[in-house]
């Protein structure tokens, strides 16, 4: 029904108002809040977001487009069909703009959900965009995740058809393994080089893994900076259980066989959603 809701609203979707407002960037900040993440996470990750938005590097980066001024969301999500916004689309034009964005998002703090679609939030992204009331030069999914793909269609299905209409996604996948992990069964140890094979895609898209809490914030920051201005790390993937690798390629199928791999462990949970 969902994939039927998107279809329809895609074929009679009208053009961008007149009235939208134009920016030199529309972006979806989509941040995993899957269960695997525990309470702690959750906190540091959105405050790591806020301590990255309010820094003079990201005002610095919105004034160097034509128009000077950014649409901006923060999206949760973990299943197929869980996504929660946290902050609505905002135009940023300002400091104050960006103090009050990032004031949002440690307002409060919410619980961690079941699960783990990337795909469930690539599919929820067009609609938003296209009710969000501004018209974009870019329009960015700015995916960050601490497990691959796990419920849902398959995400390469998902992510090749937001390329093809024209979405450009980067990725922050979350490698903190070990001892900074609250639940570390579902970690997969090269979870780079899946984003950079399975998720990101379009035209300066790149990935920036995060080994470590203590330097998320600079990463998120360094991250946002390169969309904002509309650049590109060199290497594509930037240097920071299981492995996807295969002697062709990566196994984008990897998130969903572990999964299996866990109900097999663990039988009376086969119920489990």
């Amino acid at each position: 029904m969902k994939r039927l809701l998107t279809l329809l609203v895609a074929l009679f979707a009208i053009p961008a108002s007149a009235e939208d407002i134009a920016v030199d960037i529309e972006l979806m900040l989509a941040v995993d809040v899957s269960y695997s993440m525990g309470p702690r996470e959750l906190e540091l990750q959105r405050r790591g977001y806020a301590e990255a938005l309010t820094s003079p590097e990201i005002m610095q980066a919105i004034k160097t487009g034509y128009y000077q001024k950014v649409a901006v969301t923060y999206v949760e999500w973990s299943g197929d069909y869980d996504q929660r916004v946290i902050a609505d689309w905002a135009l940023i034009e300002n400091e104050d703009d960006l103090a009050a964005f990032a004031g949002t998002l440690t307002a409060r703090f919410d619980d961690s959900l079941r699960r783990t679609s990337i795909s469930g939030v690539m599919d929820y992204a067009p609609i938003d965009f296209r009710t969000n009331g501004f018209a974009g030069e870019r329009r960015v999914i700015d995916i960050s995740g601490d497990g691959p793909n796990n419920q849902g269609r398959p995400v390469v299905i998902a992510r090749d058809e937001l390329i093809a209409d024209g979405f450009v996604i980067n990725g922050l996948p979350l490698m903190t393994q070990g001892r900074e992990r609250d639940n570390p069964f579902f970690d997969l140890i090269d979870l780079d080089l899946y984003y950079e094979a399975c998720v990101i895609g379009g035209p300066l898209s790149f990935v920036v893994p995060v080994k470590s809490w203590k330097e998320f914030p600079a990463a998120v920051r360094r991250k946002l900076v390169l969309e904002l201005a509309e650049r590109v790390p060199s290497p594509k993937v930037v240097p920071a259980a299981w492995s996807g690798k295969t002697d062709t390629g990566y196994d984008c199928l990897i998130g969903e066989k572990i999964w299996q791999e866990f109900l097999r462990r663990n039988p009376g949970l086969r119920g489990f959603p």
